[in-house]
């Protein structure tokens, strides 16, 4: 098995996030605190439990470089929490929003940034919406960061060199605030994919930043490569449940996670085409569905190219979304249905948060989960040999 822990804390889990050096976690249990817990003696303890929104703890992450914690909330408001002694001491953040914050992650010099995933080396920032588009910025600031960082993936000079829309963080008295400077930023988009035709969620970074993947609530998983003015888009469509975040824990290797209860692997093979390769848990599927199968479409610079793995049966309608027409045309309930089995699988309900754990060396292959059925399951891939190609 690929879970080599599983640990049951609360009856659901928001999002969660690890210290830096993995003896502690904290974790929203689907209400406006949040809890931190720390390993002793092989059981894990409630420590302390933050209290200063008023609403639902959406976002949270813990800072590699400075040991803060920084949360955002239903509330439209974030709280950078430094310890003190044996008290977390909460420091107020004004988003200046007029809607939920969702997600938060800080950069790797320290500084939150109220979006989704930014990558470390190209000072890229990467964000999904509602409106089913994936928005690229420049998070170069004058004046903190160097002209080598300016630079973009793609080799055209032009791109990347006008800053876009972001979040700088400034301190007044004894609030910090997000607020948008002229004199540093040009308020300006620098790519926008219109690939997915629905919601769209987690979006990631390969390690070296050539990469960028995002996943919709169409179940499909968009790869994107040579971000820049001509990128290079791939859409991989599977007939499970829609994705809700997703993780690079290599070049070559991506991991799903959403409304399945159970981690799916996709890897590209040498040619760069990106596939679904299976589950990490073990899957028993229904006698009537397909056993597996993907289908992929690369696009770039007006060439398509359709590539399908439909497996023994065929590319046919997703089972999900067949079980859910078939409901709407004779009028059942969805107890008369059964779903899926997964047998053997860590995760009983939707797994809605994935996080990377640092290794020593170059690569890493444990990362970990948490869903809405309280659950925390470690995750390694070490032992999966068929998978070891790819890492």
């Amino acid at each position: 098995m690929a879970a080599v822990a599983v640990h049951q804390f609360v009856q659901c889990i928001t999002c969660h996030a690890w210290s830096p050096d993995q003896s502690m976690i904290a974790f929203c249990p689907n209400n406006n605190e949040v809890h931190i817990y720390k390993l002793l003696q092989d059981k894990w303890e409630k420590l302390h439990v933050l209290q200063k929104h008023d609403q639902l703890v959406s976002g949270i992450d813990w800072s590699g470089t400075s040991n803060r914690i920084v949360s955002v909330s239903h509330d439209r408001n974030s709280f950078v929490w430094n310890q003190e002694g044996p008290e977390w001491v909460p420091t107020l953040v004004i988003l200046r929003l007029n809607r939920a914050a969702l997600c938060v992650q800080w950069s790797p010099k320290g500084i939150p940034l109220a979006t989704v995933d930014p990558f470390h080396l190209r000072i890229l920032l990467a964000t999904t919406s509602t409106d089913g588009k994936c928005r690229v910025f420049s998070t170069f600031i004058k004046g903190v960061d160097t002209r080598e960082s300016k630079t973009g993936s793609s080799s055209d000079p032009k791109f990347g060199e006008g800053s876009a829309v972001s979040l700088t963080f400034f301190q007044c008295k004894e609030e910090l605030t997000f607020s948008f400077s002229s004199s540093t930023l040009t308020q300006q988009q620098i790519l926008q994919l219109d690939l997915s035709s629905s919601w769209a969620f987690g979006v990631n970074w390969s390690p070296s930043g050539n990469t960028l993947a995002y996943v919709g609530h169409n179940s499909m998983i968009y790869f994107v490569d040579d971000v820049g003015p001509s990128p290079l888009a791939q859409n991989v469509a599977v007939r499970y449940l829609p994705l809700r975040d997703v993780l690079f824990v290599s070049e070559k290797m991506v991991i799903g996670v959403g409304f399945d209860c159970n981690p799916m692997v996709f890897a590209a093979d040498k040619s760069g085409l990106w596939s679904f390769i299976r589950f990490l848990g073990e899957r028993k599927e229904s006698s009537s569905g397909p056993k597996s199968g993907s289908q992929s479409w690369k696009e770039g610079k007006g060439v398509t190219e359709v590539v399908e793995n439909d497996g023994e049966n065929g590319w046919v309608i997703s089972e999900a979304f067949g079980k859910l027409y078939g409901q709407s045309r004779q009028g059942l309930s969805n107890d008369t249905v059964e779903p899926s089995k997964i047998q053997g699988a860590a995760h009983d309900n939707c797994i809605n948060c994935i996080e990377l754990l640092k290794q020593k060396g170059p690569k890493t292959k444990r990362f970990s989960t948490s869903g809405m059925d309280g659950k925390v399951v470690i995750w390694d891939l070490d032992n999966q040999h068929d998978l070891r190609e790819y890492l």
